[in-house]
């Protein structure tokens, strides 16, 4: 097949548009023509013009080119917020989440299309001349135009032969995944056993013995220690920290750039030798001294985001940070001492002991209580005892009684008797016979619908493991490294 390009009059066009039927048989987005120009020179000018190999991955007989993952990487920045391309460039961890996420697309897409021919499914020129027909940016007064045609495709980088692959390749993934994509039929015993199983009922009867009902005495420092040995206490890692903060308006660009300038000059003066602090007072800025504290027990700071903390507990004692975008300006953080994880003293953590041993001594006399009742229980077939705090019930899945004491039910049969641990009491439990629901049309059918997603999401989850098989992926590190300047 012959492809013309550049002035080419309509009947110099491709010759399938002009045999084509009118009505499309499906719809093919614009955008992959849109920003697909920015970022193309970016191959020859880390490769200084090579015409060599640009393959970045390898997947099956496919390639994932750098030109072509430039072109993905603009459509993907195109449809970014400025904020989140900010991100991308600034913040190592999300520029190379980023890149991953385009690099998995264009892999997925070679892993779809490679099954297409092994498959030996095939596009027509006539299917090709349909869709770009239809196309709203290459028609001028409700027809097609082949000016058009040639000016946007070369303002968007594309050859007229580049397009049409680009377009036949997403018909042919189109017909892979179409099937995949159709609305399972849940079979009606499925449906009610899943239905039975999710409102289902059950009669239970249980006793509560709670440990608040044991009295205990004061331990000896003898019982402390041997409780201790056996529950020491950890104290986690602590890191004191400072920072220096150049506030700034982040959504204006002239506060921004500025706040930009000045922290590069307070970055500088450190590298320098300059202590933070000095750095920070010779250009104005802000520099704060945080008291030493452990990952999940942050002061109130709110430059202490989730993600602040996660770095400055992956950064070595003595170093600064780089330089941080954050919604408040921007940040250099230095971790100035860690304080390792470690047992902590007996004598700093005894007057806490006291309430845990007692608590501990509740508990095992609260069990030895409850296997009485059991022992009573299994013997006598019911419940004994004036004492007793004792419920029937009807319950739930997820209501009528305890949580704990409704997960043990539901996984008894009838008749079993058990002991069910919970945080502050145990349950003496006799299950009883299951209840079958009562039918509600509703609930049936938003059943049949959640469980029709959930057999497509799995027939996709299978099916995508099969091509990942199928065409596993290589990187071709000679020029992924490069590129990428590992």
């Amino acid at each position: 097949m012959s492809f013309c390009y550049g002035n080419a009059k309509g009947e110099q066009m491709l010759e399938y548009l002009r045999n084509a039927a009118d009505k499309p048989l499906a719809k093919f987005l614009i955008a992959i023509l849109a920003f697909s120009f920015v970022g193309w020179g970016v191959a020859e000018w880390v490769f200084g013009g090579s015409r060599g190999d640009t393959t970045l991955v390898r997947v099956g007989n496919a390639d994932v080119t750098m030109q072509e993952y430039n072109a993905e990487r603009s459509r993907a920045l195109a449809q970014m917020t400025r904020e989140q391309q900010r991100a991308v460039y600034t913040d190592a961890q999300t520029g190379a989440q980023f890149t991953a996420r385009v690099l998995g697309d264009l892999s997925t897409q070679r892993m779809v299309e490679n099954r297409a021919n092994d498959l030996g499914f095939v596009v027509t020129d006539g299917r090709i001349a349909r869709e770009i027909r239809e196309f709203p940016e290459f028609q001028s007064n409700g027809r097609f135009s082949a000016y058009l045609f040639d000016v946007v495709l070369n303002n968007s980088g594309y050859s007229e032969a580049a397009f049409a692959n680009v377009l036949r390749n997403q018909v042919l993934r189109g017909y892979v995944l179409g099937p995949i994509a159709v609305s399972m039929n849940v079979p009606q015993f499925a449906l009610t056993a899943a239905y039975n199983a999710r409102y289902g009922q059950k009669k239970i009867e249980y006793a509560t013995v709670k440990f608040s009902d044991f009295k205990v005495g004061q331990p000896t420092d003898a019982q402390l220690q041997e409780y201790y040995a056996a529950h020491p206490q950890i104290v986690p890692e602590h890191r004191t920290v400072s920072y220096v903060l150049i506030p700034a308006d982040m959504s204006k660009p002239d506060s921004y750039d500025a706040a930009l300038a000045t922290a590069q000059k307070v970055e500088d003066d450190i590298i320098a030798g300059e202590s933070m602090a000095t750095a920070a007072k010779r250009h104005n800025a802000k520099y704060v001294s945080l008291k030493s504290f452990a990952a999940d027990g942050r002061p109130a700071d709110a430059i202490l985001t989730d993600k602040m903390v996660a770095k400055i507990f992956d950064m070595d004692a003595g170093l600064e940070s780089e330089l941080t975008e954050t919604k408040q300006g921007f940040v250099i953080v230095r971790v100035d001492k860690i304080d390792p994880q470690h047992n902590a003293e007996f004598a700093s953590v005894k007057k806490n002991l006291i309430a845990d041993w007692q608590r501990d001594a509740q508990r095992k006399q609260a069990y030895v209580r409850a296997n009485e009742i059991l022992v009573d229980l299994n013997k006598n077939g019911k419940f004994v005892g004036k004492k007793l705090s004792t419920k029937s019930a009807t319950v739930s899945r997820t209501s009528g009684a305890p949580t704990d004491v409704l997960v043990a039910a539901f996984r008894a049969n009838a008749n079993d008797n058990s002991i069910v641990s919970a945080a502050d009491a145990f349950y003496v439990l006799h299950a009883g016979d299951a209840v079958a629901p009562t039918v509600d049309t509703k609930k049936m059918t938003d059943l049949r619908k959640e469980l029709a997603s959930t057999q497509s999401r799995e027939i996709t989850d299978d099916y995508n493991s099969f091509l990942i098989r199928t065409y596993p992926v290589k990187i071709n590190h000679k020029v992924y490294d490069k590129f990428f300047a590992k």
